[in-house]
C-alpha cells in the first residue's frame, strides 16, 4: 500500500500514451495544434508497461489510459492487452474522444476494461464543431452507442465553458433520462497550452448544479464514493446520474488518491505540479527496479498538500498553462 506524507492512499495512476490529439478543443489546446513530441520523447510501449508492473507491485490498482487521445497511437491495443495481464491491478478504463473508439469496443470489452470517459461538451454538431475544428460528432455518438451496447460503462466529461456551451448542461442532463450513462460537468482549467489566463471562474460547481435545479429541481444528492472527484447526484426517475468535478476549486484535495505520468514520463503527483521524477529517463539511463522504487517513495513522501500549494511551488518562469494534451487529461 502506498500512502503519502499527508496520510492519502495513492492506488491510481493515469497514464497518458501520446501528446498528440485529432480534435483541436479550444480549452485543451491551440487552433494549430502543439509542437508534438518525437517519438523518442515519449515512453515507449514496453517502458509503459514496465513503469506499470512496478508501480502495481508498490500498491497501484487502477490505471487509466488518458492521452492526448490514446487511440491516434499505433498499436494501442497491445499497450491495454499487456496491462489487462497485469497481477494486482483491478481496474484498467480510458479516456478518449470517442472518434477513433467504435471499432476497438468488443476488444475492449474482452480484455475487461470496464468503464470508457467520453469527452462530449455538446450534444449540438455545430457547436461540437465550433469547440473542437473538427467534424467528427456522429462518430462520437456512435462510440457512446457501441460502448453501452457491449455492457461497458460510460461517463460523459463535458467542461462547462462560459459563453460556448452552458446551454448544453440541460440537455446533457436529459441523457441521464434513458441512458445508464454518467454525465459529469468540470470546471474549466487554465491548461490549454496558450498561457490562458482566468479572470475568475464563472461556471463553478455551484453555479453548474444551480443551473441544473432551474429544470430539475428535486435532484438528490448521492453519496459520493470513497477519493471521488466528482460531487454525485440523481433524478428521480431517470436511469443514469450527473456528477460536477470542481477541477479549478479543487476541493476534492483532501482525499485525492491519483498520480499522473505524462506521455514523456514526466511522474505528476498533482495535476498542478511541473512534475517531480523523470520515469523513462532514469530508466534509459540503467536505474535497477530497486533505486527506481526507491526514487518513487521518496517523491510521493513529499507530495503537495493540495493544488493550490501545487501551483505555488512551480517554476515562476513555468505556469499553470501546459495543455491538457502533454499532461494527460
Amino acid at each position: 500500500m502506498l500512502i503519502d506524507n499527508h496520510g492519502r492512499k495513492i492506488n491510481y495512476l493515469r497514464l497518458a500514451v501520446t501528446d498528440r490529439c485529432n480534435l483541436r478543443c479550444f480549452y485543451c489546446m491551440p487552433e494549430d495544434g502543439l509542437n508534438w513530441l518525437s517519438r523518442k520523447e515519449l515512453m515507449t510501449y514496453e517502458e509503459m508497461l514496465q513503469s506499470c508492473t512496478l508501480l502495481v507491485k508498490m500498491g497501484i490498482e487502477k490505471i487509466r489510459i488518458t492521452g492526448g487521445e490514446p487511440f491516434v497511437r499505433k498499436d494501442i491495443m497491445q499497450l491495454l492487452t499487456g496491462l489487462s495481464e497485469l497481477p494486482g491491478l483491478k481496474e484498467l478504463t480510458i479516456t478518449t474522444n470517442g472518434v477513433l473508439t467504435a471499432p476497438f469496443v468488443p476488444e475492449l470489452k474482452k480484455i475487461g476494461v470496464s468503464s470508457v470517459n467520453l469527452s462530449l461538451d455538446t450534444l449540438d454538431a455545430n457547436r461540437f464543431f465550433t469547440i473542437t475544428k473538427r467534424d467528427e460528432f456522429g462518430k462520437v455518438v456512435g462510440t457512446m452507442e457501441e460502448l453501452l451496447k457491449h455492457g461497458i460503462e460510460v461517463k460523459i466529461n463535458a467542461v462547462v465553458m462560459d459563453g460556448k456551451n452552458t446551454q448544453d448542461i440541460i440537455p446533457l442532463v436529459e441523457l441521464t433520462k434513458e441512458l445508464p450513462v454518467s454525465v459529469r460537468f468540470i470546471e474549466e482549467m487554465p491548461f490549454n497550452g496558450e498561457g490562458h489566463v482566468y479572470e475568475g471562474l464563472k461556471w463553478d460547481y455551484i453555479r453548474i448544479l444551480d443551473e441544473i435545479k432551474t429544470k430539475y429541481p428535486s435532484i438528490e444528492k448521492l453519496p459520493d464514493p470513497a477519493y471521488s472527484t466528482s460531487y454525485n447526484y440523481h433524478i428521480p426517475g431517470h436511469h443514469g446520474s450527473i456528477g460536477i468535478i470542481a477541477a479549478y476549486s479543487r476541493t476534492f484535495c483532501g482525499t485525492c488518491n491519483r498520480i499522473r505520468i505524462t506521455p514523456q514520463g514526466s511522474l505528476k503527483t498533482c495535476l498542478y505540479d511541473n512534475g517531480v521524477l523523470n520515469i523513462k529517463d532514469l530508466m534509459r539511463s540503467g536505474i535497477s527496479e530497486n533505486d527506481l522504487q526507491a526514487k518513487l517513495l521518496d517523491v510521493f513522501n513529499h507530495r503537495a498538500k493540495d493544488g493550490w500549494e501545487a501551483e505555488k511551488n512551480r517554476n515562476v518562469n513555468d505556469p499553470a498553462h501546459e495543455s491538457m494534451a502533454t499532461i494527460g487529461g
